[in-house]
């Protein structure tokens, strides 16, 4: 009797540890069989969605709306520099905002407009400054310069005779004196008579350039008798000749 409860126990044991191997295994594979249908239905969703994205991309308007938004702006441009270089060309109007015609300037933005308008005021600007430099500055540079050179060569010569310690050799002074002693409405016959003096220490080249051109002077009297002022340049010339000779 003993020996049959043993049996018993044991098989009760065995029947235990059986039927809780069998259940564990069941319930693992059913698990991972669900864990892997899950990750291949969001492996597939993923498919699909990438697929529509990559199929709804080429029918994008953006390409096509940024293309003419470029041309626009190309032939606003174009509009504009044509319009700055007729203003160049042209002259500046006397009222800048009757310069275009009601057509032009619908085509133009109101900032592409006070453009215009400022750069047609730069050039009225320009204009004006120009025209009153032609008309008032010309005055006030003559009002504001010195003496003339006649004026000056006659005072150099004077400044020679009256104050010999105050007088300087100013080449440009005696070269203008050389080439107008002939001419009495230039030298006057007072000056011609210093100046006769101051030639006595001329020398070199322009001592004999002076020489030839009163031989000129005195040949060219030959032929024309009658003229007086032809007459009177030989009177001086034969007077320096005589002097320098």
């Amino acid at each position: 009797m003993f020996v049959a409860v043993r049996l018993l126990m044991a098989n009760d044991r065995s029947l235990k540890s059986g039927s809780s191997h069998p259940k564990k295994k069941k319930l693992g594979s059913n698990a991972e069989t669900g864990y892997a249908e899950e990750r291949m239905d969001g492996e597939v969703k993923k498919k699909r969605k990438r697929i529509k994205v990559e199929e709804a991309a080429p029918q994008s308007p953006h390409v096509t709306i940024t293309a003419a938004d470029e041309k626009q702006k190309k032939e606003k441009k174009r509009k504009k520099k044509d319009l700055t270089e007729q203003t160049k060309i042209s002259d500046p109007p006397s009222h800048p905002e009757q310069s275009h015609e009601p057509g032009e300037e619908e085509d133009l933005s109101p900032e592409e407009k006070r453009v215009l308008e400022r750069k047609l005021k730069k050039i009225m600007k320009k204009e004006e400054k120009k025209r009153l430099k032609s008309e008032g500055q010309t005055l006030q540079k003559t009002e504001a310069s010195g003496p003339t050179a006649p004026q000056q060569a006659l005072d150099y010569l004077s400044c020679w005779a009256e104050s010999r310690k105050d007088w300087k050799f100013q080449k440009t002074r005696q070269t203008w004196l050389l080439q107008h002693m002939f001419d009495s409405d230039k030298v006057p016959d007072e000056k011609f008579s210093v100046l006769l003096e101051y030639l006595e220490g001329l020398q070199g080249g322009a001592r004999d350039t002076t020489v030839k051109k009163a031989l000129a002077l005195v040949e060219e009297s030959g032929q024309a008798p009658e003229d007086v002022a032809v007459q009177q340049r030989a009177h001086r010339a034969r007077e320096v000749i005589q002097l320098l000779s």
